[in-house]
């Protein structure tokens, strides 16, 4: 009997029923002689696979129901086990990941589900692992493909994500006007101190120089002399009236 295992496979020699060894990849020529065992060698696959477990209908916790499709990656790290511990591993793996998803899609709300739906890849991922364990098989990753809604929830939810774009671009324009606004103030401020400090810094001059403080009211009076109408009396006493 003749036998070759391809790269990537192994297989798994039985001797008369009972499990004999693992065959790495190889040409291998058992002997087929009337006193002979009886062999049997099944191939196993270890590299890495996906399998999608497809429309699951869920209910959540808050009552509503969703589909969900599910796209698995596993290997073979026990190909001993793989065959003997079930009898069909990747159909166990279906069964698995289909009631770890129902466990934990029964204990979140449709806005949870939402918030975060790698959570939900990686709870599955968490629950099935250690039972994929038993019987060879790790499981590599476990994304969500396809998350379906009723029609009618759908229409609900587009109109709550508008109605959150809209307001959260209304949001935007009135923090960018608040801006502007604070700019303009703060630019009327720095004006304001600036004449302040100008008029400051003329003050102290006209106290350190007398006549210069003269001068200034000289075109005071000036500046109100051009009105017209104006009486000014300089060095003299207003004399009574008789």
């Amino acid at each position: 009997m003749k036998l070759m295992v391809n790269d990537g496979y192994v297989a798994v020699l039985s001797e008369n029923g009972a499990f004999a060894r693992v065959l790495p990849p190889g040409r291998y020529t058992l002997p087929s002689w009337p006193w002979s065992p009886v062999y049997k060698a099944t191939l196993v696959d270890l590299r890495e696979r996906s399998t999608t477990i497809k429309n699951q209908e869920i209910l959540t916790a808050d009552k509503v129901s969703v589909r969900v499709s599910l796209l698995i990656y596993f290997k073979v790290f026990d190909p001993k086990a793989a065959l003997t511990h079930v009898t069909d591993f990747e159909s166990r793996i279906y069964e698995d990941v289909q009631l770890a998803a129902r466990r934990f899609l029964a204990t979140q709300t449709l806005d949870q589900i939402l918030k975060d739906r790698n959570e939900l890849s990686d709870a599955i991922r968490t629950d099935v692992t250690a039972s994929a364990k038993t019987y060879g098989v790790e499981i590599l990753r476990a994304d969500v493909k396809d998350l379906v809604f009723p029609g009618n929830l759908r229409e609900i939810m587009n109109r709550v994500i508008e109605t959150e774009r809209a307001a959260e671009a209304k949001l935007i324009d009135a923090r960018s006007r608040a801006e502007v606004a604070l700019l303009d103030a703060r630019a009327q401020v720095v004006t304001l101190e600036e004449r302040l400090r100008a008029d400051r810094q003329q003050l102290e001059l006209l106290a350190q120089n007398p006549l210069m403080l003269r001068m200034k009211e000289l075109e005071v009076l000036r500046e109100i002399g051009l009105k017209g109408g104006n009486q000014f009396h300089f060095g003299m006493e207003k004399l009574p009236a008789k």
